[in-house]
């Protein structure tokens, strides 16, 4: 059999946002494939040693094993992951336990689990997981929240474009874990914009998938800092690595939805500093 490696993405800083040409940032900070029908695919960040991607079982059963770029004998040996399915209905086995997973749901797996299978509930398939991961000191229960069952905060506002309902899973107050928090947004219709007045978090990588919006439809990711802001122009779920230094806000051709998830110092959600619109260049 084979051996499975990770593409990694090395860690950047500010001083190299001005010298980048549009690729430059897409290679750097975008991740364009995260699902690929048959296939784990997976990207290592090192911003926060983060591991994200997707697993899309396409009718078959998908094992998640061991890699050499984080030396591991199996995925989950010093590592935790988030896993929310933004597909239909599938099923995650983890050590012999069958969770099932309708779209939205978010499964929390911890260190020490060895065996962790991805599949298709039934016969019309489907699935889709997004997976996120990040190192982890101790072991937490694995824990599966159902769409609605989270924190569940109504932020924004149809006036400013930004009225959004917002879904934690695991974080301080819910799921427990090491390092991650991780939930889904989901626009109103009408409302386009996402994070905004943004902000940065010096703590944490944040990352984010955008996902349920039209084929024709695109994302406009802000990042950089607010002085000398750049963006990316995002499709249906594709990936942003978001560096903790960088300011992540978007507005979309169309309504949309997206999974936000972080890992580094600290689990407080509002822990972050403000980047009023006014301030950005």
């Amino acid at each position: 059999m084979t051996e499975q490696h990770i593409p990694q993405r090395y860690a950047t800083n500010p001083a190299q946002i001005p010298g980048m040409t549009t690729q430059d940032l897409r290679d750097t900070y975008l991740i364009p494939d995260v699902f690929v029908p048959g296939e784990i695919r997976l990207t290592y960040t090192h911003h926060d040693r983060i591991v994200l991607g997707g697993a899309v079982p396409a009718g078959g059963v998908l094992e998640l094993g061991g890699y050499p770029e984080i030396r591991s004998d199996y995925f989950l040996e010093h590592r935790e992951v988030g896993i929310i399915n933004v597909g239909g209905t599938g099923t995650v086995t983890a050590d012999g336990e069958v969770y099932t997973l309708v779209k939205g749901a978010c499964l929390y797996l911890g260190r020490g689990i060895k065996d962790v299978a991805f599949a298709d509930a039934d016969s019309e398939g489907g699935a889709q997981f997004y997976l996120f991961s990040a190192p982890a000191h101790t072991a937490y229960p694995a824990a599966l929240v159902s769409p609605g069952e989270g924190t569940v905060r109504e932020l924004g506002d149809q006036v400013t474009s930004n009225r959004r309902t917002l879904n934690q899973y695991i974080h301080e107050n819910g799921v427990k874990s090491c390092q991650i928090v991780m939930g889904v947004t989901e626009l109103h219709p009408g409302s386009m914009w996402n994070t905004m007045p943004a902000h940065t978090h010096d703590r944490r990588t944040e990352c984010y998938l955008y996902f349920d919006l039209p084929e024709d439809a695109r994302v406009i990711h802000l990042m950089g800092e607010r002085e000398e802001t750049r963006h990316l122009v995002v499709a249906d779920r594709q990936a942003v690595i978001s560096p903790s230094w960088s300011l992540h806000s978007g507005v979309g051709t169309s309504a949309y939805t997206f999974i936000w998830a972080m890992a580094g110092e600290n689990q407080a959600f509002d822990d972050m500093d403000a980047a009023p619109v006014t301030d950005l260049r």
